[in-house]
């Protein structure tokens, strides 16, 4: 029973389906061997308008022109040097203007008029800053704050000690030190 065509579907003949099943098979591998593939795998052809680019042969046929019409330019007026005597006119007899000079000139004279007036009015102000005034608030505040202030400006400079800081030798640990510490006693 292992060996006997066991169909998928229920059959009334099981020999005839197994030759049918075989026969489709068959046609089946048939197709796939003969089968093209079906992605093409080419490419896109290239559009005639990109190929052929006509816009850049016309820019490129004008400019061969010009090149064209200033070479022959050029080749007669050599012609004209080469027939002529030899005498060349190179001097330019006339003076660069510039169109808007005047225009430049009124607007430079008009900014020199304001700078010159704005001038005037600076040096003829009288100064609005009273040095005096401020130096005599300064005095007041400086007698304020001497009488108001505990230790008064300048006795710390007198009072502060001048001597230096003595240690002992290497062997023992103590060192002796002045009683006033001043920051030049600390940096030694």
């Amino acid at each position: 029973m292992h060996r006997s065509y066991q169909p998928l579907k229920p059959v009334t003949n099981r020999y005839l389906q197994q030759r049918w099943d075989h026969d489709n098979f068959e046609n089946h591998r048939r197709k796939v061997s003969s089968a093209l593939p079906v992605v093409e795998t080419r490419g896109m052809r290239t559009p005639a308008h990109v190929q052929l680019k006509l816009k850049k042969l016309q820019l490129q046929d004008e400019r061969l022109s010009i090149i064209d019409r200033d070479n022959r330019l050029l080749a007669s007026k050599l012609a004209d040097i080469v027939c002529s005597k030899g005498l060349v006119d190179h001097r330019n007899h006339y003076h660069p203007r510039s169109l808007n000079a005047d225009k430049r000139r009124e607007e430079l004279l008009l900014v020199s008029r304001q700078n010159q007036a704005i001038y005037q009015r600076i040096t003829s102000r009288q100064s609005e800053y009273r040095r005096q005034l401020w130096l005599d608030d300064w005095e007041r505040t400086q007698c304020r704050r001497g009488d108001i202030s505990r230790y008064p400006q300048g006795i710390g400079d007198k009072q502060r000690s001048h001597r230096k800081v003595k240690f002992a030798t290497p062997d023992s640990s103590e060192r002796s030190e002045s009683c006033s510490h001043t920051d030049t006693d600390r940096e030694t």
